[in-house]
């Protein structure tokens, strides 16, 4: 608006209609005031708008974007209804501009400059006055006005509106990248990530709007998949983008590792790092974190260590859940000391080791055949960290007491198990069992057994065969049938005790026991058969020295 002086004369409301560029305008009034403007009343009067044009009625608009307008007898008359858009939330309504002004100012640059300003302090509803004004006469603000207006727009969280100067724009063919970015991740906040997706496709379809597209509308699409895992629309945006002849930035590559780590994309998510590294952008801390996250998963154990060795030298922090990782997968390659290696650096990063700290730990020496180093871990680890004592941290020692034939220490782990009141397994008891197999303590393992039955722990399949094993190695053979006829008949409970009673050369008792297994139906495994093939044929040449009475009372062993 531009001050001009006028004789004093009462206020005038002119009403005329005017068509301008195949908009059909009705009832637009111009306001005369009497005295002298000056650029204070100006602003006094935008406020006195701005604060009349949020309490005025609102009505649903319908595109072009300043709305079909029909002609009424009456500018004042107010909207039979209120009606609230679906796409905004019920506090948020649209804009009913009403109101034009009568324009002395025709240079476009200057009222971008109103509009711009306007735009910066909030005042949504002088700038939408001052665009369609503008409109009338047939001027068009600049592009950095109408981004500015946009901005404001859906900063106000008035997405409808937004979306009528968006088309506005595309119809005077004066967006930007910057333009899209905006549009499209506000419609995703609103609306989800679905409809951002049609509506970027069909700006994909339109070419004038296509031309615009820059990298940060597809860094702005790929966070927009990223947040919901999909990972494939953000493949297939990546893609487009370099087929398009757009470089990736670092933000992009950030992005993409995100989204597909995150989606379990692990490969892709490698790819996009080797893709980064080449084009030698900066890696940052938590892209790093998520690369090494992604080579665990992939048991890419050495290409993780070598990224965490590269965090280290560029003076970044890897946290200690990518500390703890890396020493479980170390430990799981075998590699026991390069995990401690890495729990070293650890600690000088400041981190303190947790339970899954040492759980890795100690199977890491397990897995190295460090039984001895096991337990004298797990000692230090009750003396300085009784806190974090767990049911796998016992469970790892007493299979290190298992394979030590360990069975006192095993017993004791037990006890300590059961007065800090873990819930203890089968698996536990298993452990001790087999600890006193490999001790040659029969007795001591029924007592285990025992006391496990007494604690209401099922016994499974290894108990069973560890019992078995141990009786028939303490030539407990009462108890080895007494095993066999409570448990439920299984295959491997008949080849343990046949393989065991053939070694201990009860050939008879192996014989009735086979008979026994063939009748159940059970199949025999192929050390089974063998010896019981052995065997029969050093009793076939005592048989065939036997008097013919004697080879009538033999009975019959069926393979």
């Amino acid at each position: 608006m531009v001050s001009m002086r006028l004789p004093t004369v009462p206020r005038l409301s002119l009403r005329f209609t005017k068509m301008e560029n195949s908009l059909i305008v009705a009832n637009v009034v111009a306001t005369v005031e009497s005295g002298i403007y000056c650029e204070e009343e100006e602003k006094d009067e935008l406020s006195q708008r701005e604060r009349e044009g949020f309490e005025s009625p609102i009505i649903e608009q319908e595109m072009p974007p300043w709305g079909n307008l029909g002609i009424c007898e009456d500018s004042g008359s107010e909207p039979d209804g209120v009606m609230y858009p679906q796409s905004v939330p019920k506090e948020k309504v649209i804009l009913n501009v009403n109101n034009v002004h009568f324009l002395e100012e025709r240079n476009e640059e200057m009222l971008s400059k109103r509009i711009l300003v306007l735009s910066r302090t909030n005042k949504v509803r002088s700038a939408l006055e001052l665009l369609r004004s503008m409109e009338l006469l047939g001027l068009y603000p600049n592009l950095h006005a109408c981004n500015s207006l946009l901005s404001c727009l859906l900063r106000s969280g008035l997405l409808d509106d937004g979306l009528r100067v968006f088309e506005f724009m595309k119809a005077k063919k004066i967006t930007s990248g910057h333009t899209c970015s905006l549009i499209l991740k506000a419609v995703a906040n609103a609306k989800g990530c679905d409809t951002a997706l049609q509506m970027f496709m069909a700006m994909e379809g339109d070419c004038n709007v296509k031309n615009d597209f820059d990298t940060i509308v597809y860094n702005t699409m790929i966070s927009v998949c990223g947040k919901v895992n999909n990972w494939l629309e953000a493949l297939r945006l990546w893609r487009c983008m370099k087929a398009n002849g757009h470089d990736g930035t670092q933000i992009t590559y950030c992005l993409l590792i995100s989204s597909f780590v995150r989606s379990g994309q692990n490969e892709l998510a490698l790819d996009a790092f080797n893709e980064m590294v080449e084009n030698k952008f900066e890696l940052d801390n938590d892209t790093m974190q998520a690369v090494i996250g992604a080579c665990i998963k992939e048991g890419k154990w050495n290409l993780a260590l070598s990224i965490f060795q590269r965090m280290l030298s560029s003076g970044l922090k890897p946290n200690a859940i990518v500390c703890n990782a890396l020493i479980n997968s170390l430990g799981k390659a075998g590699e026991d000391t390069l995990a401690f290696k890495v729990y070293e650096t650890m600690k000088s990063l400041g981190h303190s080791p947790d339970a899954y700290t040492w759980n890795a730990l100690l199977s890491a020496l397990y897995r190295a055949s460090r039984y001895d180093d096991a337990l004298h871990l797990l000692e230090s680890i009750k003396r300085d960290h009784e806190s974090q004592l767990n049911f796998h941290l016992y469970n790892v020692a007493l299979m290190s007491c298992s394979k030590l034939g360990l069975w006192d220490r095993a017993v004791q782990l037990l006890w300590e198990m059961e007065a800090s009141g873990m819930s203890i397994s089968a698996a536990s008891y298993n452990h001790v069992i087999s600890a006193c197999e490999m001790a040659r303590k029969p007795c001591i393992a029924l007592q285990v057994h025992e006391h496990m039955v007494h604690q209401k722990c099922t016994p499974d399949t290894f108990t069973y065969l560890s019992l078995l094993r141990v009786c028939i190695w303490g030539s407990l053979w009462d108890e080895v049938e007494e095993i066999l006829n409570h448990a439920e008949p299984d295959v491997s409970f008949y080849n343990a005790a046949i393989q065991g009673l053939c070694l201990r050369g009860r050939i008879d008792s192996a014989k009735k026991l086979y008979t026994k297994m063939r009748k159940n139906s059970l199949q025999p495994d192929g050390k089974t058969r063998a010896l019981m093939l052995q065997n029969l044929r050093k009793d076939s040449s005592k048989y065939r020295h036997r008097r013919p009475s004697q080879q009538r009372k033999r009975k019959k062993v069926v393979f």
